[in-house]
């Protein structure tokens, strides 16, 4: 059994562990391009659905995933001042601000065109960026009941990369549950199984409520939101 908030990972992942920079940018623009193609069938009540980001519907989600290649530094800085310093709030008060300011449209074509856009977060390098519009993306598509599954070799490198950061910025309680994945050889932490796609599974470490059906263990009703 893995200790408590251990990672383990298996199969052929395990003879390659090294991803490169550039391997890492290509995974990042396939993603935000798979993306625009599928929120391109969208239509209006789909905009407007909520995801899985509490208070945030679609359209509020695209336009946080689309703000790194439209803030600047000072505006960043400006925003930030008039929040009192917390992320969360500005970036709130910036996603409502965007989604008045432009049309669905006009933010997808955003994304659409910075495929390649080099950002990273603070702290995150390129592998914070690819996690950034993978568990985004999914805020999206499992939340519109969208049946897209993330390559294998994209969500090995989120988790792997991420599980215990995201497990302290969300503060979720994993005491005496064992997130295992049923698709990829993959578990984390220590306790009775809580089993799923390796995406739902992320999308757990990061504090989203999934809707019913995604998880199954005795803890699955933790995670998962009402009918």
């Amino acid at each position: 059994m893995a200790a408590p908030n251990t990672v383990r990972s298996g199969g052929d992942h395990d003879e390659r562990t090294t991803v490169t920079e550039t391997e890492i940018r290509e995974q990042i623009a396939a993603q935000r391009g798979e993306l625009a193609d599928l929120l391109d069938e969208l239509d209006a009540r789909d905009w407007a659905a909520p995801s899985l980001c509490e208070g945030w519907r679609v359209r509020e989600v695209l336009a946080h995933m689309t703000m790194p290649f439209r803030l600047s530094t000072p505006r960043f800085v400006l925003d930030m001042i008039t929040a009192r310093g917390n992320f969360d709030r500005m970036a709130d008060r910036a996603a409502r601000r965007d989604t008045s300011t432009r049309t669905d449209a006009e933010l997808l074509a955003c994304l659409r065109e910075n495929a390649d856009h080099p950002w990273k977060p603070p702290g995150g390098g390129f592998a914070g960026a690819l996690s950034h519009d993978v568990i985004h993306g999914l805020d999206i598509t499992v939340a519109l009941g969208i049946d897209r599954v993330v390559p294998p070799e994209r969500m090995r490198h989120v988790l792997d990369a991420n599980s215990a950061r995201s497990v302290r910025y969300f503060g979720v309680d994993l005491r005496g549950v064992e997130l295992r994945a049923d698709d990829i050889d993959w578990t984390y932490g220590s306790g009775a199984p809580l089993t799923g796609r390796a995406q739902d599974l992320l999308l757990v470490l990061c504090g989203r409520r999934l809707p019913p059906g995604h998880l199954r263990g005795a803890a699955a009703w933790r995670f998962t939101r009402e009918a």
